[in-house]
């Protein structure tokens, strides 16, 4: 594994309705990969700063990638208003343009809960992103999601989710990642909640693990 830079820029991305606010933590010169990591439900206090999220940047930063993290419409400095996970699709979009432009590389889409959900929708069929990463993928509750979209999805998924996850629970999730398209793994870290709170590290291990047998770092 390369090691972590620790140069952070602040962005303002051009969005569908204003700057969306962005940090960028820059990656090593032989980078193979970039990557993008999406944030949980703005309404429920999620930004660009989650620890779930800052966690995922730094296990995909310690492999010299570039990461890109932004705020969703609405959400910090980012202009606009909340779409219920549906117009936020495009912020995504953007933030992968901005990715290609800037790198021309490979871009890893990893997302936690709401930005996993969105941000999936948005990469699954994207030819620029070839490998995708949900934490906290929820199931139940918030706006009903369907991922049917995963079930023809034949890019490496990998899915890690707390066994307490109240947002999906364990048998729930499980039959669900069962429909989806080969490859995939589900990773469940024991005595997780949807938030991996004191499970941390066990979900930064398992994206670290799977990253580099996935892309061989």
């Amino acid at each position: 594994m390369a090691a972590e830079t620790s140069s952070i820029r602040s962005l303002s991305l051009s969005g569908p309705v204003g700057r969306l606010e962005a940090l960028l933590n820059a990656g090593a010169q032989d980078a193979r990969y970039a990557a993008v990591v999406c944030h949980p439900h703005p309404l429920f206090g999620g930004t660009l700063h989650n620890k779930v999220v800052f966690h995922a940047m730094k296990a995909l930063n310690g492999f010299g990638l570039p990461v890109l993290r932004f705020n969703f419409r609405g959400t910090g400095l980012s202009e606009g208003e909340h779409a219920h996970g549906v117009d936020e699709v495009d912020d995504v979009r953007v933030a992968l343009d901005w990715l290609e432009r800037e790198y021309g590389l490979p871009i890893i889409f990893a997302g936690f809960s709401f930005g996993a959900a969105v941000g999936l929708r948005a990469s699954y069929d994207d030819p620029r992103v070839p490998i995708l990463l949900a934490l906290g993928l929820p199931v139940i509750a918030i706006d009903n999601r369907n991922y049917d979209f995963l079930r023809e999805c034949t890019k490496p998924k990998l899915f890690v989710s707390g066994s307490r996850d109240q947002y999906a629970p364990p048998a729930t999730l499980e039959k669900l990642v069962d429909t989806f398209a080969m490859p995939k793994k589900l990773v469940r870290i024991e005595a997780g909640d949807h938030f991996f709170a004191g499970r941390l590290r066990e979900m930064r291990e398992a994206v670290e693990t799977w990253v580099k047998e996935t892309t061989h770092a």
